[in-house]
């Protein structure tokens, strides 16, 4: 039926009396009055969880246009704010500008039920929906928006093929009959451990409190044996300075862990999800009613759009599926937060409070400067920012280098060297980046021999020549980009080596000239590559030697900083993973004994570079595959090679298995070195999809990374740092830009195309 009814007149079954349904039915009928809509919801009329409904003016914008009659019900009912208090320690910071506006759930419920009635919506309270089965039959269209818990998504499980992810921390939803002054967070620091709060307005007299902490925590601190009643008694003497002393109350509460909902479709024949039935994004976001709402906006607009019901289905799924999967990457970023919180408590008071209103990666240091410019400028004052400096541009040191600010050319394969010999493009290439204004460039990996090298194109330091070419190159940043330093990563192809050229094929075979490979098991990287020898101990003396050897060159060579890379799955890297680490003998098993062989690679060439010259070490903080590298290994590893003297470890992700499942997203490896960095005080280089200034100042300022690597905005535009410090009108000590290009320091002039609008329009 799903294909051949016309999309214009329907009969529409909704399984689900939430917002998102109600929103849904008052939208389809309103838009067709002819249209049959019956909505079934199991709980009576006024039965609700949680308390407050926030919506964003996005959202409400949306409502406005699509039916003002709810809109204007709406917006009489709203509490409105602009501030977020956060308490910490005794001390509140307040930040303002941000908008909020929230109403009580059961009255939008309410307001929802009087539109679907005014508009002739059937509606069914204290009934369970027939099957939906028995529905999809009777009915041209049925949404599902019965929540959480969808019966209807486990009923087309094999379709919609559901990933429901549960979280680490407890949380209960509790009000208190008072109002907030603002949208707060308040933190407890218990004999248990941290417990958070989360509360807001909702009503002139009411506000909504969420009281969260981790599941360890819950259990330690009794509440997994206590009832309601003692839980919320217990949860407001914990808050009684939030709270003022008075007392929470409860509405069908009880302690529950989030669950996140992804689904890879929405829609099966007749059916389609909306709302929390097809995702769900974590309560600190504000987002689940929002989401719904919307969803059931863009639903309504393809309806009318589309010429067939699978085309508005198709059409509904591929308008919404980016925007909410942008807002699951932002919610699961502020859930891990707030799970993680524990490692941020010791953070500068108005850095924690920074912190915590960033989280999320959508509050942003611009975005927070033009919301409140005198709280962002406390934070920065206290981080040591000079005035007018950006983050970004403010000096850091690693043992005797000091960099003039805090952006690094991340190191980028060219696969442009013959012999392993870089030339005149070597020289172009980072001479254009060191002049671009960044405080430390990154050579490629630098390969310690000829089987060690990826493809026939990498460049390498086992050659006098070689060498000549590499200080060649030092030799230029040094002299024509003053403050601009360069550092060398060293590395081994280990079982990714003799492949083509990555625009020839990447990681595939050669089909001549290769040459035999080692690594720490035979096995190969994919089924067609080679399988690599596994090191003996004496090809490992070998190996250390050819590290060390080139080492000594490079410190020759003039660098000013060695990165050992022990990532992406090459030798080092394949040491260090339980996927590609399969020995039975001391370098193979525990993580111990992984980490064994690169620790002994690192200690010989820490032996002969130079004492006051930086070293630092690029991890793969996870595998993305089952059974491989953790979050947690990911912090042993790093403290493990602190200890042995690096400097610093500069923390990417994965390419170290083929069959890995990265999950991208803008800057979606920081969380990794953040958590190194703040739980065990090593400075960290974040790395991934970091690609604009306001994301480098953002996450500097946090305190979830000292420096952050760039490569593909620097493949963009060589002069990324100097044009981010003309962008921000900063002229400081932290970026200089070369004598020849002071006359391209200000953005040149562009066509005009805010032409003058008419002075008076004219109705036909």
């Amino acid at each position: 039926m799903a294909g051949a009814v016309t999309v214009s007149a329907m009969r529409v079954a909704v399984i689900g009396g939430g917002p998102g349904g109600l929103y849904a039915a008052a939208l389809l009928k309103r838009l067709d009055p002819a249209r049959d809509i019956t909505v079934w919801e199991r709980n009576a009329p006024d039965d609700t969880f949680g308390f407050g409904v926030v919506l964003s003016d996005e959202t409400l914008g949306g409502i406005e246009h699509a039916d003002p009659i709810v809109y204007e019900a709406l917006r009489d009912e709203f509490v409105r704010w602009d501030d977020i208090d956060i308490v910490h320690r005794n001390t509140r910071h307040t930040s303002g500008g941000h908008g909020f506006a929230a109403l009580g759930r059961r009255r939008l419920l309410e307001i929802l039920h009087e539109r679907c009635r005014s508009l002739g919506v059937e509606l069914h309270f204290r009934t369970q929906a027939p099957d939906v089965a028995r529905l999809s039959e009777s009915y041209d269209l049925v949404v599902a928006a019965d929540g959480v818990h969808s019966t209807t998504r486990e009923a087309y499980a094999q379709v919609f093929r559901p990933r429901v992810a549960t979280h680490r921390c407890r949380y209960i939803w509790l009000a208190a009959d008072f109002p907030f002054e603002a949208f707060r967070f308040e933190i407890a620091e218990t004999e248990h451990g941290v417990m958070q709060l989360h509360g807001y307005p909702y009503a002139a007299d009411a506000s909504t409190v969420i009281v969260e902490m981790r599941e360890e925590v819950w259990e330690a601190a009794g509440f997994a044996e206590a009832d309601v009643e003692e839980s919320v008694e217990r949860c407001a003497k914990i808050f009684a300075d939030a709270l003022g002393g008075r007392a929470l109350r409860s509405n069908k509460s009880a302690w529950t862990a989030f669950r996140t909902v992804v689904n890879e479709r929405w829609s099966h024949q007749n059916v389609v999800l909306l709302g929390d039935a097809a995702h769900t994004a974590h309560f600190s976001i504000g987002s689940g009613t929002k989401l719904a709402v919307e969803d059931a906006l863009a639903l309504a607009a393809c309806l009318e759009e589309q010429p067939s019901l699978d085309a508005a289905l198709t059409a509904y799924e591929e308008e919404r599926r980016p925007v909410v999967a942008s807002t699951q990457r932002a919610a699961r970023a502020s859930l891990e937060w707030f799970e993680n919180l524990g490692l941020y408590l010791d953070q500068p008071a108005r850095q924690f409070a920074f912190n915590l209103l960033t989280r999320s990666r959508r509050v942003t240091h611009d975005n927070l400067r033009l919301r409140d410019a005198r709280f962002t400028e406390s934070v920065e004052r206290e981080f040591g920012c000079l005035p007018g400096t950006p983050p970004m541009f403010t000096p850091f040191r690693l043992r005797g280098l000091t960099l003039r600010n805090r952006v690094v050319v991340s190191p980028m394969d060219m696969y442009s060297a013959v012999d392993g010999v870089p030339g005149d493009f070597h020289l172009v290439h980072l001479g254009a980046r060191a002049l671009g204004g960044a405080g430390l460039v990154m050579t490629e990996m630098v390969c310690v021999s000829p089987e060690g090298r990826i493809t026939p194109g990498c460049a390498g330091l086992y050659t006098s020549r070689q060498g000549d070419s590499w200080r060649r190159i030092t030799d230029f940043v040094h002299a024509q980009a003053p403050g601009a330093a360069i550092g060398v990563q060293l590395g081994h192809s280990g079982r990714k080596g003799s492949t083509k050229l990555m625009w020839e094929g990447i990681d595939e075979p050669l089909e001549e000239g290769n040459w035999p490979l080692v690594a720490a098991s035979p096995l190969p990287y994919r089924p067609e590559n080679q399988t690599p020898s596994e090191l003996t101990q004496t090809q490992m003396a070998d190996v250390r030697e050819q590290f060390t050897s080139a080492a000594r060159c490079a410190a020759h060579c003039g660098f000013d900083l060695l990165e050992l890379h022990c990532a992406h799955g090459y030798l080092l890297s394949g040491f260090l993973s339980p996927l590609t680490n399969r020995r039975t003998d001391a370098y193979g098993g525990s993580l111990k004994n992984r980490l064994r062989f690169p620790l002994e690679v690192f200690d010989a060439v820490r032996a002969v570079w130079p004492e006051d010259r930086p070293m630092t070490v690029r991890i793969s903080a996870t595998d993305w595959a089952d059974g491989g590298t953790t979050a947690d290994d990911a912090v042993t590893i790093a403290r493990a090679f602190a200890a042995h003297g690096a400097d610093a470890i500069d923390v990417s992700t994965g390419q170290v298995v083929a069959e890995e499942q990265p999950e991208y997203g803008r800057s979606y490896q920081t969380p990794y070195a953040d958590r190194i960095r703040n739980e065990t005080g090593i400075p960290v280089i974040a790395v991934g999809a970091i690609s604009s200034w306001d994301d480098v100042n953002s996450l500097i300022l946090a305190g979830r990374t000292d420096l952050c690597a760039l490569a593909r905005p620097h493949l963009y535009d060589p002069h990324w740092t100097l044009h981010a410090a003309s962008e921000q009108g900063y002229t400081g000590a932290g970026v200089s830009w070369p004598g020849p290009y002071r006359a391209g320091s200000r953005r040149p002039q562009t066509g005009r195309t805010d032409a003058p609008k008419p002075r008076l329009t004219l109705g036909s």
